[in-house]
C-alpha cells in the first residue's frame, strides 16, 4: 500500500538542480503545481560543460518560487543548514556524480558524493521530518546480468563499475534508514536518459559534437549493444507520479518499522541496437540542418570492442511502474533525438535555415 502525498504548496528540494533530470524535474514542478517552493542544491561542478548548466539554471532562476543554494553535497555542514532552514518536505535526491567510464578514473569523486553526499542526504531526512524521499538509482546496477527485461525483482549483486556499485549501495542505505528510522524512500532506477540539454558525456550528444567537428564516432562492443533510451519528458513524469505516493508506513512483529521502502524502473521498456540509433541520430541531425545533407557519416564511424564498465544490453521491465502508477515511459527514439536535434541547432546556432 502507498500513502498519497500532495504536492501542492510543499517545499521540495531537488539536488542535481542544474544537471539534466534535475533542471527538467524542477521546471515541470515549478510551471505545474501550485504553490510549491523549489529549493535546488548544485555544486556545478566541470564534469562537464559548466555553461550548459548555468543555462538550465537561468531557466529557472524566471520563477520566484524557486531558491539556488551552490553548495556540495558530500558538505555534511552545507546540508544540515539547507534542511534547517528550509525544512523541506519532499526530498528528490539526484545529484551525483555520474559516468561509468570516469569512474574507473575518477573514483574518488564517486564516494564523496554518490555515498558520502547520500549518508548526508539521509542523515537529514532522519533529524526532519520527510514525507518522501526519492532518489536517483540506475540501470547500472543490474551489471552483468543476463535476464532480460531487468526486472527490480532481479538480485543486484554483481556490479561491473564502482558507479554501479555506489547506486546499489545507495538503495542499500536507503532501505537500512527506512527500517531504522521510519523514512518513506523510493528509489528510481533510470534508463540511458536522453534529450534535449541533455548530458554532453551521453553517447547522442558526443557523437554530435564529434560529427560536427568532423571527427570519427567510436561505436562499441562493434555495435552489438542495445540501449533502452528513455526521453527526459518520460523520466520526468514518472518521477513526478512517483512522488506523490510514498510507501506506507506500518510496524512489524518486530516493534520495528516495517521499511517504507521501494525501487522502481523507469525506462521505455524498447531497447535500441547502437547502430539503428546512430543511423535515427544522423539522420534527424540532418533534418535539422546541424549536418550538411551530403555528409559521409561511414568516413566518421569506427565499430570499436567494448569498454571496461559497459554492459551489452540494458533493458527495463516497467510492469510495477505500470501497475503502481499507471504510467508507462513511450517516447519513441526518433522523436526524442528530433526534439534533440532540434533543441542542439538552436541552442548552439548550427543550422542553416532561416
Amino acid at each position: 500500500m502507498m500513502t498519497a502525498v500532495s504536492l501542492e504548496g510543499k517545499t521540495i528540494l531537488v539536488t542535481g538542480v542544474a544537471g539534466f533530470i534535475g533542471s527538467n524535474l524542477a521546471e515541470r514542478l515549478l510551471g505545474t503545481i501550485p504553490a510549491v517552493q523549489v529549493i535546488g542544491l548544485d555544486n556545478v561542478n566541470d564534469y562537464y560543460d559548466v555553461h550548459l548548466k548555468y543555462a538550465r539554471l537561468s531557466e529557472l532562476e524566471q520563477y520566484e518560487r524557486f531558491e539556488f543554494i551552490k553548495a556540495d553535497l558530500s558538505d555534511k555542514k552545507a546540508i544540515d543548514a539547507l534542511f534547517s532552514r528550509y525544512q523541506p518536505e519532499i526530498v528528490v535526491n539526484l545529484a551525483a556524480q555520474a559516468g561509468v567510464r570516469y569512474s574507473i578514473t575518477h573514483p574518488d569523486a564517486y564516494i564523496q558524493s554518490n555515498l558520502v553526499g547520500f549518508f548526508n542526504i539521509l542523515e537529514a531526512c532522519r533529524h526532519h521530518s520527510v514525507e518522501h524521499l526519492v532518489y536517483a538509482s540506475s540501470s547500472s546496477v543490474y551489471g552483468g546480468n543476463t535476464k532480460v527485461p531487468f526486472s527490480t525483482s532481479d538480485k543486484v549483486d554483481n556490479p561491473v563499475s564502482l558507479y554501479a556499485a555506489t547506486k546499489k549501495s545507495n538503495e542499500l542505505m536507503a532501505h537500512a534508514y527506512s527500517k531504522l528510522y521510519d523514512i518513506p524512500s523510493t528509489g528510481l532506477r533510470f534508463f540511458t536518459v536522453y534529450g534535449p540539454a541533455g548530458r554532453p558525456d551521453m553517447a547522442y550528444f558526443g557523437f554530435t559534437n564529434k560529427l560536427i567537428k568532423g571527427e570519427t564516432i567510436k561505436i562499441f562492443n562493434y555495435g552489438n549493444c542495445k540501449r533502452d533510451f528513455t526521453y527526459i519528458d518520460d523520466i520526468v513524469e514518472g518521477i513526478v507520479r512517483v512522488m506523490q505516493k510514498a510507501p506506507d508506513r506500518s510496524t512489524g512483529n518486530d516493534g520495528l518499522p516495517v521499511p517504507p521502502y521501494a525501487v522502481y524502473n523507469i525506462g521505455n521498456g524498447h531497447p535500441e541496437n547502437l547502430l539503428d540509433f546512430v543511423t535515427i541520430l544522423q539522420e534527424e541531425l540532418v533534418r535539422a540542418g546541424v549536418l550538411p545533407e551530403d555528409y559521409d557519416f561511414e568516413a566518421h564511424k569506427e565499430l570499436v570492442p567494448m569498454q571496461p564498465g559497459d554492459v551489452p544490453v540494458t533493458y527495463a521491465d516497467t510492469s510495477a511502474l505500470a501497475h503502481d502508477f499507471g504510467y508507462r515511459p513511450g517516447t519513441s527514439l526518433r522523436e526524442g533525438l528530433r526534439r534533440f536535434a532540434e533543441w542542439y541547432a538552436g541552442f548552439y546556432h548550427t543550422s542553416d535555415k532561416k
